[in-house]
Parts: C-alpha cells; sequence; structure tokens
C-alpha cells in the first residue's frame, strides 16, 4: 500500500493509522515522488520506524541531521523523532517502511529493561542500516522478510513476524551503543513541537518570527538557530512551505478557486501565493488544479 498522504495533527504527529489493535504494526511500499506534496513531508509518531531503500536513493532528514540512503540500505527512525525523505535526484526512490509499536517489540517484562532506555536516549534518534555490517545486514533482511510474510498472508504469518522483530531488536541493541540521556536535547525538542505546534494552529493568519519565538519561549536570534539547526530553514520560510501543503487539500476540491485557497491558508496576495507554490512545487496552482481533473 502507498500512503500518498501523509496526515499530521497540529504536532506534526502522524496521524496516519498504521496498525490494528490486533496487530500492532503496519508495513507498506513507498514511492517518494508519488506522494502528493512530491516529498515525504516533516512527521513523527510513536511507533518505532524501519527502513529499506529498495530502488534509487533518498535523502532522509531526523531532528536536525541529514543523510543520503541508498539501494540496500535502510534506517531504523527512533519512537518520536522529526523526520522527512526526499528524492533529489528523482531516481524513482522506493523503500519498504516497517512501523512497530514500541511495546509489540518484547513482552512487557523485557521491555522496561530492553526498550524503554533506546527510547528515552537522546543520542539515538536514528541509526544508518548497512548491508556491509552484519547486524544492520540482518536488520535489513528482517524487513524484507517481514513485508513477503505479510504479503503472503500464511497461516500462522503473524507468530513468524513476532519472533523475527525480537531477533531485530537483537541485533539492534547488542552492538554496545552507548546511550546518552541530555536534558537539554530534551529541552529542544520539546521547545521545537511547541513552535511547531503553534504554527500549524495559527497559519492561516498573519504570523510574526516574534509570534513564534514567543510559543517556544525562545528570543527571536534563538528561534532562528533552532528552525536553521533542527529543519535546515528559516521559521517564516517553514510557515510558506506549510501553508502551501495546506492548500493541496483544499486545491483537490473541485469548487475551490486559487485566490480563495491563497487566502484561506494565510497568504495575503495571490501572486505571492502563486509564486511560492511555483518554488516548492514547480508548477503554478492553476496548473496543479488542471492535473487534478
Amino acid at each position: 500500500m502507498q500512503i500518498k498522504n501523509f496526515i499530521v495533527d497540529k504536532s506534526l504527529k502522524e496521524l496516519t493509522q498504521h496498525r490494528t489493535m490486533v496487530f500492532p504494526i503496519a508495513c507498506y511500499e513507498t514511492t517518494i515522488n508519488q506522494n502528493k506534496n512530491g516529498y515525504i513531508p516533516l512527521h513523527w509518531h510513536d511507533e518505532f520506524q524501519f527502513v529499506l531503500v529498495m530502488k534509487g536513493e533518498a535523502i532522509f532528514q531526523i531532528n536536525e541531521e541529514k543523510l543520503t540512503v541508498q539501494e540496500g540500505e535502510g534506517l531504523f527512525i527512533n519512537s518520536g523523532s522529526l523526520h522527512m525523505a526526499r528524492d533529489e535526484v528523482q531516481s524513482g526512490c522506493t523503500y519498504i517502511c516497517l512501523n512497530v509499536v514500541p511495546r509489540f517489540i518484547l513482552s512487557q517484562e523485557l521491555y522496561t529493561t530492553f526498550v524503554t532506555p533506546y527510547i528515552q536516549a537522546t543520542n539515538i534518534p536514528f541509526l544508518h542500516l548497512l548491508p556491509s555490517e552484519l547486524w544492520g545486514a540482518n536488520i535489513l533482511g528482517s524487513i524484507l522478510k517481514i513485508n513477503q510474510l505479510i504479503k503472503q498472508h500464511s497461516p500462522y504469518y503473524e507468530i513468524d513476524i513476532c519472533v523475527i522483530l525480537s531477533l531485530m531488536w537483537k541485533n539492534l541493541i547488542r552492538n554496545g551503543f552507548k546511550l546518552e540521556y541530555e536534558q537539554a536535547e530534551l529541552s529542544k525538542s520539546h521547545r521545537m513541537k511547541q513552535m511547531l505546534n503553534w504554527i500549524h494552529l495559527h497559519y492561516a493568519e498573519k504570523i510574526l518570527l516574534e509570534d513564534i519565538a514567543r510559543a517556544g519561549h525562545l528570543s527571536r536570534s534563538e528561534c532562528c538557530r533552532y528552525f536553521k539547526r533542527m529543519l535546515k530553514i528559516t521559521p517564516l520560510n517553514y510557515v510558506n512551505d506549510y501553508r502551501i501543503q495546506k492548500s493541496l487539500i483544499l486545491l483537490q476540491q473541485p469548487e475551490s478557486n486559487v485566490t480563495e485557497v491563497g487566502y484561506r491558508v494565510g497568504f495575503n496576495s495571490t501572486s505571492y501565493f502563486i509564486d511560492r507554490f511555483r518554488k516548492s512545487m514547480n508548477m503554478t496552482p492553476f496548473a496543479y488544479k488542471k492535473a487534478l481533473l
């Protein structure tokens, strides 16, 4: 299943239902440029995410770090980490995405000892999984196997997946990563989410840099440093990019009007809306709307 529209709440937490109550995992294949934004927008979720790139390469950003993940490589993205992905070289990047509720990784008796410390660690927002390293190759192979089991739907496949998940986690934690717990890192993540939450509540209104900084209890200059360090973008450019994302949903409505949509998402000039839209989507909102017909 390809998820083409990432639905997030006002704090950027992804709302897409990845699981059922019976079997709290989801595994699907994603082609980045088929997303309605042309990329996977910034979001986070409580689930662990395991990624295996099947074709091409992608630039992933996790919190404030960026890295290129090539065909055959993968990622472990920790619970609560902000992340996004782009196919910047138009390689047709497709990857398997495995999302797992942390409490499903191990039994309740083992969870506190072997899972909780890794969720709480501030130095492991992600791990780069490389086939050249035995532990990484084992995890990458397990992602592929789980994807196959879900497709085949063989008898007792759920039990097979539970066994594989336990072995995946053992491979991940047995390599001696030194866990760190820095209050400053926890505070930085909390403040960033406070500012993003405020933007997503007020994006349709006039927004000043002072407003965003106040939401994070920061000065204007420190607010800019947070955004540039963590998201590689200025606060107000982030606001405009988020407004463009919201406009895509409105433009899909048959009765929508480009001028009206621009004003509804917070642009006070139609020409400025069109200009920002073109820079973000490589087409005008008129062309985007026409392509939907």
